[in-house]
Order: structure tokens, then C-alpha cells, then sequence
């Protein structure tokens, strides 16, 4: 089922994807998105950064129906039906089992522990998908186990790639996917770096555009 549900998920850039799994189009930061994206059942937004949280790119996909997930500062930049969530929560929607956890910084102010910031984790036909959001490789990864990791790689604002690799170690994922990268901060060889450091140990696989 992980290979499944791995074939559905998009990479649209940043820390943007797209997740068409249980009947539902589930979005996770939009950010700069193309067009023809099919219209929304479900986005999980990290937090309110403009490249994270962008009302424009919301507006392309939301339809009458669409929940947002996200946490006060996000929340109050969109419009619609809108669950406010803090790091450590979990509610059931649809048959999608959502989980909340902390994302944020140790070693630099860009996104602090006290904002209470959002990773998520969501469990789509028996699989466990974790997005971190913005975050350095916090105490709180080793506690997180997931089937799919999507982690951020570049440095500057979030962990480096080496420290990704050290997160997904941890969390012990069948897949890795790099991603914030190659758009506003990061680059290739940020992706490249964090899959030679995890050869032979943890599977790496890019994003599927």
C-alpha cells in the first residue's frame, strides 16, 4: 500500500504536494502552484510564512467544501472552513487520521518553538505520510514514525541535508523525499547530499513534479 499510495503523491515545488489518496485531493502547503490542479478536499498548511501559508495559491484550489488545517497566524490570513490546530493534536476526518507535531527551530529564529508551528502526520489507507514543515531535526523526530517522510533539506531556514539525513535515521520512513529546495532557498545538490548520506540505509525518492 505505501508503493500505492507513493504513486499518488505530487511534488509541486517548495514544500508543496499533492496527495490524491482515499477518493480526496489533499494539498500540503501550496505555494506557486501551475494550472489544471484538481480542486481541494483537504489542505494541511504549516504555518503562516508567505511561501507556506499563500491565500492566492489557496484561492486556485479551494471550492466551498474544502477544510484547511493549519495552526492562529496561518488561519487568519484564509477565509472558508478552516480547523485551527497546535502541535500534539489528532482528529479524524473522513476517514483520514490527522496528527499534529511541533516544527521549529533550535539553532537559528526564523521559526520558533513558541509559535507552535505544524508538522503533520496523516494516515491515508493504512499508511502514515509525515510532512515536517519548517523545521530543524528537533528531540520530538524520535518519537515520530511514518511510512513516507517528506523533509525539508536546504539549511538557512530549516535542518541541512545532513541533519535531514539524521532525521529520517530516526523516524525510520520506507520512504524519504526531500523537498524544500530549488525554489526560494536550496538547491539540487542540497537533495543530492541528503540522499548519498542515507544510501543502503533509508530509500530516497524525489518528488514526483
Amino acid at each position: 500500500m505505501v508503493e500505492k499510495v507513493f504513486k499518488n503523491l505530487r511534488w509541486l515545488g517548495h514544500d508543496a504536494f499533492l496527495l490524491r489518496a482515499a477518493g480526496k485531493n489533499i494539498y500540503f502547503d501550496p505555494f506557486q502552484l501551475g494550472s489544471g490542479l484538481p480542486l481541494a478536499d483537504l489542505i494541511c498548511i504549516s504555518h503562516a510564512h508567505y511561501d507556506h501559508c499563500s491565500p492566492a495559491d489557496v484561492l486556485l484550489i479551494q471550492q466551498p467544501s474544502t477544510l484547511i488545517i493549519t495552526e492562529t497566524e496561518a488561519a487568519a490570513k484564509l477565509s472558508g472552513k478552516i480547523m485551527i490546530l497546535g502541535p500534539g493534536e489528532r482528529r479524524e476526518v473522513e476517514g483520514i487520521i490527522i496528527e499534529t507535531v511541533p516544527a521549529y527551530n533550535i539553532n537559528k529564529k526564523f521559526h520558533p518553538q513558541g509559535n507552535c508551528w505544524l508538522g503533520f502526520i496523516l494516515t491515508v489507507d493504512g499508511v502514515r505520510i509525515y510532512h515536517a514543515g519548517d523545521t530543524d531535526y528537533i528531540p520530538e523526530m524520535k518519537d515520530i514514525r511514518a511510512d513516507i517522510a517528506l523533509l525539508p533539506v536546504s539549511g538557512t531556514y530549516v535542518m541541512t541535508a545532513e541533519e535531514a539525513a539524521q532525521a529520517a535515521l530516526v523516524i525510520g520512513p520506507k520512504i524519504a523525499v526531500p523537498m524544500h529546495y530549488a525554489a526560494n532557498v536550496g538547491s539540487t545538490d542540497d537533495a543530492a547530499r541528503f540522499a548519498a548520506a542515507l544510501v543502503g540505509k533509508v530509500r530516497v525518492e524525489y518528488g514526483r513534479g
